[in-house]
């Protein structure tokens, strides 16, 4: 007898319904799963026919074939247990199932209690988009699943349970989300700015990239301050937009990394690799392409400390995926492509002692030695930066006085209404911040006023920048005006922008 039953395959972030037949046929005991699967599909026959005697239920003694259609696609991942098992039982005569719109989607235990199973966002997506009206998945995954409008969610504790709704017996009543992307709750953060003594100038700049999705760089002595400023950057940064909220949880849910308890990603992302990390740990990869730290950043923050010891060819990768906010990871079957809209966020010393321009203390590097540590970060790279800024030693004074700096919320406040003046610009196309606007948008929007535009034309021929470079300082230049609510920019906005850039670097 045969039986259809639906399940989905992810590519990266996109995917397509998988029809899974299988036929029990009379014949020697065999079991066999055809249709590309890899090796975690293939141990799903040891977990189905577990599962199904554990379950109360006969698991058939003949020729069972399994093909996962189309054919030509890989399939990979445990996911396809529930499937296979329910097309057992109802081809086997054990149950009766008419599931045209339904797809199921999860990994059993050996006695079959259906597990936590990655990816279930992503994957009830892309049914509901191909027309499935219906998905059943693990419990521990109903909150999840449920963010997707339009689709009906059945959680499933175990095959028995599923089994009883299907016979009618005891039905699974749709799912009520916990969660609601148009309620996310504001959070409290470990670190705020108000907790930072001095470093006024660079508190400017991380609110100035905060509002407009710039790349930053911090360069100063050790203890400084650079990497609690950089922490405390996550405190002011606008709250995600529901539709943020979900393209990030998508890529947490692909890479393993929600919890059952937090279904949804509901603040932005602040990722902070250690400089030994690999370029597939950086960018995605493995046999089995996963996300990397630029696609966990998506829509937050990727805080690269002690950016000189990052590997030279690790650091070339993140060129591409800062300019086209996506990385493609291609393998000889395929492709996958991954969001990576992320700001860079990154940290430095001077120089090899950390103590080069210190007023207070000597540095101990040779000339060749400081030139080879400056050297280790690309042009190419540092022409990406949009903020240069010098983080000096804090002064004892303001180290132990009593006046404290501004409070998150309120640096915060500036920032949201910056970006809300961003999104009533680019509510036309898909440009979310200033940051990523492209060269057209650039000449639309960052109109100069006569005295702003004497001020860049003496900037190009004096500072030699790269038609990037250039680029880049008008967007910052925008973001400044913004944060002051003007329309067209002025020369203080564009002067203040043009301190920020890297001398002598473009």
């Amino acid at each position: 007898m045969l039986t259809k039953v639906n399940t989905c395959a992810l590519t990266g972030l996109d995917g397509q319904i998988i029809e899974v037949e299988v036929d029990v046929a009379p014949g020697l005991p065999h079991f066999v799963v055809v249709g590309l699967p890899d090796a975690a599909v293939q141990e799903s026959r040891e977990r189905v026919r577990s599962a199904v005697r554990n379950s109360g239920f006969e698991f058939p003694m003949r020729r069972i074939t399994v093909s996962l259609a189309p054919a030509d696609i890989r399939k990979e991942g445990p996911s396809y247990d529930l499937p296979i098992a329910v097309g057992i039982l109802a081809s086997s005569g054990q149950i009766d199932i008419m599931l045209g719109e339904t797809v199921l989607i999860g990994e059993l235990s050996l006695e079959g209690n259906l597990r936590h199973t990655d990816g279930i966002l992503p994957m009830v997506g892309v049914a509901r988009d191909r027309g499935m009206r219906t998905a059943v998945v693990p419990q521990t995954n109903a909150d999840e699943a449920s963010l997707v409008d339009g689709v009906d969610v059945l959680g499933a504790r175990t095959l028995r349970e599923l089994v009883e709704h299907i016979r009618g017996d005891a039905p699974i009543l749709t799912h009520t989300p916990t969660v609601e992307l148009s309620h996310i709750a504001p959070q409290d953060y470990a670190i705020d700015m108000a907790d930072i003594r001095g470093q006024d100038q660079a508190k400017r700049a991380i609110e100035i990239a905060a509002a407009g999705g710039h790349n930053l760089l911090m360069t100063g002595p050790p203890g400084s301050g650079k990497t609690l400023l950089a922490r405390a950057m996550a405190s002011i940064l606008p709250p995600l937009t529901s539709t943020e909220a979900l393209e990030t949880t998508k890529v947490y849910s692909i890479a393993g990394m929600l919890r059952d308890d937090t279904p949804l990603v509901s603040t932005r992302p602040f990722r902070a690799p250690h400089h030994t990390i690999s370029h597939a740990g950086l960018v995605g990869g493995g046999r089995i392409p996963k996300p990397g730290e630029v696609s966990l950043s998506h829509r937050g923050v990727l805080f690269l400390d002690e950016l000189p010891e990052f590997g030279h060819s690790v650091l070339e990768v993140l060129r591409q995926p800062i300019e086209d906010k996506v990385v493609t990871i291609s393998r000889a079957n395929g492709s996958v492509t991954y969001p990576a809209s992320f700001m860079l966020v990154g940290a430095m010393n001077p120089c090899f002692c950390g103590n080069y321009g210190d007023p207070r203390k000597a540095c101990t590097c040779s000339s060749q030695l400081l030139s080879r540590y400056q050297k280790r970060i690309s042009g190419p790279l540092l022409d990406r930066m949009d903020i240069f800024i010098d983080v000096p030693r804090v002064e004892y004074e303001k180290l132990t006085g009593d006046v404290t700096g501004e409070p998150s919320a309120r640096i915060r406040e500036r920032v949201c209404h910056a970006r809300q003046v961003q999104q009533g610009r680019f509510r036309e196309s898909c440009v979310q911040c200033n940051a990523d606007m492209g060269p057209s948008d650039v000449w639309k929007y960052c109109r100069m006023d006569d005295e702003a535009e004497g001020l860049a034309r003496a900037v190009m021929e004096r500072m030699h920048f790269s038609a990037r470079a250039f680029h880049r300082t008008l967007k910052l230049a925008r973001t400044i005006a913004d944060l002051t609510g003007e329309d067209v920019i002025g020369m203080p906005h564009l002067a203040e922008a043009v301190q920020y850039r890297q001398r002598g670097a473009e």
